[in-house]
This record gives structure tokens, C-alpha cells and sequence, in this order.
């Protein structure tokens, strides 16, 4: 278990919409666009804009594909997004005490 370290809380997932997204991709492996939106709750633009704030991190891969004719917007966590994510929770874990004896 991690020492307790705030600086160790990872802000570019620590915000409300982009740790439900981490927490469902985490889970989830991937998902599309309108799924996200979906089960978060969110408007495409919010959505839109922390997709955009953990791609450019390299937390998520955002994949632009057709089907049906139709564009959707398939997103993964990367492999640097699933380390980070465990890091955060680990981090969180040790803020709060979880696993202290």
C-alpha cells in the first residue's frame, strides 16, 4: 500500500466526469461515444471535452470508425491509462486509510 501523498492524486483523472470515465473504461475496456454519454450522464460537449483532456495525456485511445454508414467514436483505456488509474486509486486508498492496520 501506497504512503499517503496528496501531490500522488492524479488531476488529470481526479475531476468528477473524467474519473467516471476512467472508472467505466477500467471496468469496461472500452466503450463508444454515445454509450459513455450515456451512462455518465453528460452532454456530447462535456463528454467530448475530457475525452479529449485524457487523450492528450495518453490515458485513452479514441478511435474513429463507420457503421453502418453511420461515424461513431470508439474509446479505450491505453496501458498508460490503466497504470494511472490504479495509481490513483491506490493513492486514494492510502489518503483515506484502507489496508492500515
Amino acid at each position: 500500500m501506497a504512503a499517503y501523498n496528496y501531490r500522488a492524486i492524479d488531476d488529470f483523472i481526479h475531476s468528477r466526469v473524467r474519473l467516471m470515465i476512467m472508472s467505466y473504461l477500467a471496468a469496461a475496456r472500452s466503450a463508444d461515444f454515445t454509450e459513455l454519454k450515456k451512462q455518465l450522464e453528460v452532454s456530447d460537449g462535456n463528454l467530448s471535452t475530457h475525452l479529449k483532456k485524457l487523450e492528450d495525456v495518453g490515458y485513452i485511445v479514441q478511435t474513429k470508425i463507420f457503421k453502418d454508414k453511420k461515424p461513431q467514436t470508439l474509446i479505450a483505456i491505453s496501458e498508460k491509462g490503466d497504470s494511472a488509474f490504479r495509481d490513483y486509486v491506490e493513492s486514494l486508498a492510502a489518503t483515506i486509510g484502507v489496508g492500515k492496520k
